[in-house]
C-alpha cells in the first residue's frame, strides 16, 4: 500500500509540474523552456545569441484549437526575462501576456510557468522575449495552432508543414544595440537577414563571404507544402519569394484569406503569413528562397538579403544566377500598397469553430470611440531621444497595471491617454487608454514618421478596413471595406500614410498596443488599453494566477512561496497540497 502511495505522490507531482489542471476536457500540452546564451556565427562573425533549449531559433510550440498550453520558462540569462505570445488571444487572461504592463519580470536564475488556453484560435504565430531589446539577439520561435480534426481547412491537406523565420540581424548583440539607442543614435543598416537563424547562401562572391552556413529546405517533387513565414526582425520590412515558384496566400495570423497567387510578398516586422507552394518545377537545379529588405534604398541595401535553398530530392545541381527581383516597384508605393489592400477574409471558410469566419457583421456595428494614434520621428525629451504616440513616450512600468488595480496601488499609471494628437510638447508618461468593455472602436494609425511601421495589439485581432497615403480625415470612412476585411493582430502603416482598424473590445484585461519595430518600441512608442467589465462578477476576467510574481510597489508581497523553487509547480501548489492530503486520508483509511 505504501508503494502505491509513493507512486501516487510521484504522479501528482508530475501532473502539477506539467499540467494547468483545466478540467473542461480540453487537452493540455506542456513545454520546458531554458532560455540561455550560446555562441553562434550566423553571419560569419562569432557572437552571443539567445537560445531556447540550446536552439536558435527556439523550438516550435505545436498546439491545437482549445488546447491548454503550459510553458515552464527557466531564465538562465544575466538579466530579467519575459516571453510574450503576440497574436495569441489570451481570453480573459492578460496575466499571461508577458509584457511589463501585465507581468513582473522573471529574475535571472529563476523560473515561471505560463498557463493559458488557445481558445477558439487557429493559425501561425511566434513567441519572443519582450524585455531589454532581447529579441535582437534571439529567443524567438514559431507557435502553430492547428485546426481540430472535425473542422475542415479550406484547402487540401498539405504534404508537409514548413516553418520559415526571417528577420534583419546585427552582428552586435542586444546589449550593444541598446547602448547605441541610449546614446541617441540610429542603429543604421543591419548586417544581414537571417532565414531560420542562418545567413545567406553564397549566391554572389562579392556580397556574401565564404564560410557562412545557410538554410536548406528539403522537398519532394510534385508535393504541396504549407510554408509559415514569420518576420521576427528588428525593424526591416522584407520581401519573401521563391525562385520560379508561385506562393498561394491562405492565412495571416490566424485567419484564412481569399486565396491568391503571388510571386513575391511583403512581410513586415511582427507579421506571420501562410502560403501553399507546390513543387512543380523541374529538378535541373535547386532554387533560391529570398528575404530582401524593402522600402529602403535597395541598391545600397543589396547585401542585406537572406538567401536559403529549396532543394528537390531529385535535384541535379546547385542554384545559380542572379536573384529574382520583387514583383512590385518599391519606388511606386501606391503599387506596393495594392498588395495589402487586396488581402481579404475567406468568408466561406471555417476557423476554429464550424461557422463561417465572415459571419461577423462588423460593418453594421456602430463605432463607440475613435482613437487617432500619430507617430512622429523620435524627438529629444528631457535630454534623451524618445519615440512617441500622440506626443507621449511611454515610461516602462514598475508595477503591472492590473495587479496594481487588484492590490489598490495608487499612481501606477494614468487613464488619460489622449484619443487624438494634442498641440503640446511631447512628454514621457505612463498614460493608458481607458477603453470601454464591449465597445467597438475605430483606431487610426497615422504614420508621420519616415519609416514603415508595424502596429500590434496584444489579446486581440482587428479588422483592417482602410489604408491610404496622406492624413486621415472622417470622409475616408466612405472607402472602408465593411464586408470582408482581413483580421490581423499586426498591420503595416506606410510612412506618410494611415491604416484604419476596427476592434471589438470583448476581451477584458490590460493589453499592450505597440509598434513592433523594436527600436521605436524600445524608445517608448507604445501604450496599453485597460478594458474592465464594470459589473465584473468573476466570469469575464480571470484573477491573478497562484504563481503571480510581485514587483515595484508590491515587491514586499513577494514571498518565499513564489521563489524559483515553488514556481516549478506552476501555480498549482495549493491544488497539489489538497490532493496529497486526500491521498494521506486514503492511505490512513485503507492501511
Amino acid at each position: 500500500m505504501m508503494s502505491l502511495f509513493y507512486s501516487a505522490i510521484f504522479i501528482l507531482i508530475y501532473i502539477a509540474l506539467f499540467s494547468s489542471f483545466c478540467f473542461a476536457g480540453d487537452p493540455t500540452i506542456s513545454y520546458d523552456f531554458k532560455v540561455s546564451y550560446i555562441t553562434a556565427s550566423p553571419l560569419g562573425v562569432l557572437q552571443q545569441v539567445i537560445a531556447v533549449n540550446g536552439k536558435f531559433p527556439g523550438p516550435l510550440i505545436n498546439a491545437t484549437t482549445n488546447n491548454n498550453v503550459v510553458v515552464n520558462v527557466w531564465n538562465e540569462l544575466d538579466e530579467n526575462l519575459l516571453l510574450t505570445w503576440p497574436g495569441i488571444q489570451l481570453r480573459r487572461n492578460s496575466w499571461q501576456d508577458g509584457v511589463l504592463g501585465t507581468n513582473c519580470p522573471l529574475d535571472p536564475k529563476s523560473n515561471f510557468t505560463y498557463q493559458f488556453q488557445v481558445k477558439d484560435q487557429i493559425g501561425s504565430f511566434f513567441y519572443f522575449p519582450s524585455l531589454n531589446f532581447q529579441r535582437a539577439s534571439g529567443g524567438f520561435g514559431a507557435f502553430i495552432i492547428n485546426n481540430r480534426k472535425i473542422i475542415p481547412i479550406p484547402f487540401a491537406q498539405p504534404d508537409g508543414d514548413i516553418v520559415i523565420i526571417i528577420g534583419d540581424w546585427y552582428t552586435k548583440n542586444h546589449t550593444a544595440l541598446r547602448t547605441v539607442l541610449d546614446s541617441g543614435k540610429d542603429l543604421g543598416m543591419p548586417d544581414g537577414v537571417l532565414i531560420n537563424g542562418k545567413g545567406p547562401y553564397r549566391y554572389n562572391n562579392t556580397l556574401v563571404p565564404e564560410g557562412i552556413e545557410h538554410e536548406t529546405i528539403q522537398v519532394d517533387p510534385g508535393k504541396t507544402y504549407r510554408l509559415r513565414v514569420h518576420n521576427v526582425g528588428i525593424s526591416t520590412s522584407l520581401n519573401f519569394r521563391i525562385q520560379n515558384h508561385n506562393m498561394l496566400l491562405v492565412e495571416t495570423e490566424g485567419y484564412y484569406t481569399v486565396q491568391q497567387n503571388y510571386t513575391s510578398f511583403d512581410i513586415h516586422v511582427g507579421q506571420s503569413t501562410s502560403f501553399l507552394v507546390t513543387m512543380d518545377q523541374n529538378a535541373s537545379s535547386d532554387y533560391y528562397i529570398i528575404a530582401s529588405a524593402r522600402f529602403v534604398n535597395e541598391s545600397v541595401w543589396q547585401r542585406v538579403t537572406g538567401v536559403a535553398i529549396l532543394h528537390y530530392s531529385n535535384s541535379k545541381g546547385p542554384a545559380s544566377g542572379p536573384l529574382p527581383q520583387p514583383g512590385t516597384d518599391v519606388y511606386n508605393p501606391w503599387s506596393a500598397m495594392s498588395q495589402p489592400r487586396a488581402i481579404r477574409l475567406n468568408t466561406s471558410a471555417s476557423g476554429a469553430r464550424p461557422n463561417p469566419q465572415g459571419s461577423y457583421p462588423y460593418g453594421r456595428i456602430n463605432i463607440t470611440d475613435t482613437y487617432i494614434l500619430m507617430s512622429l520621428p523620435p524627438a529629444i525629451i528631457n535630454g534623451t531621444v524618445r519615440a512617441t504616440l500622440n506626443g507621449i513616450s511611454f515610461a516602462k512600468p514598475e508595477t503591472p497595471f492590473r495587479l496594481a488595480d487588484v492590490q489598490k496601488v495608487k499612481g501606477a499609471y494614468k487613464l488619460d491617454f489622449p484619443s487624438k494628437p494634442l498641440n503640446r510638447p511631447p512628454r514621457i508618461d505612463r498614460s493608458v487608454i481607458n477603453a470601454t468593455y464591449k465597445g467597438f472602436i475605430e483606431v487610426i494609425l497615422q504614420n508621420n514618421d519616415t519609416r514603415m511601421q508595424s502596429f500590434h495589439i496584444d489579446g486581440y485581432s482587428f479588422f483592417v478596413v482602410g489604408m491610404d497615403f496622406g492624413i486621415w480625415t472622417e470622409d475616408k470612412r466612405g472607402s472602408y471595406n465593411k464586408w470582408d476585411a482581413i483580421s490581423r493582430s499586426t498591420i503595416e502603416v506606410y510612412p506618410g500614410a494611415w491604416t484604419a482598424v476596427l476592434v471589438s473590445l470583448d476581451n477584458t484585461g490590460v493589453w499592450n498596443l505597440r509598434v513592433e519595430n523594436l527600436d521605436r518600441w524600445y524608445l517608448g512608442q507604445e501604450t496599453y488599453m485597460r478594458i474592465i467589465n464594470p459589473e465584473e462578477n468573476g466570469e469575464t476576467e480571470m484573477g491573478p494566477p497562484a504563481n503571480v510574481i510581485y514587483c515595484g510597489a508590491l515587491a514586499s508581497l513577494e514571498k518565499a512561496s513564489h521563489s524559483s523553487a515553488m514556481s516549478i509547480l506552476g501555480g498549482n501548489s495549493k491544488f497539489l497540497l489538497s490532493m496529497l492530503m486526500a491521498l494521506l486520508s486514503f492511505v490512513f483509511i485503507f492501511r
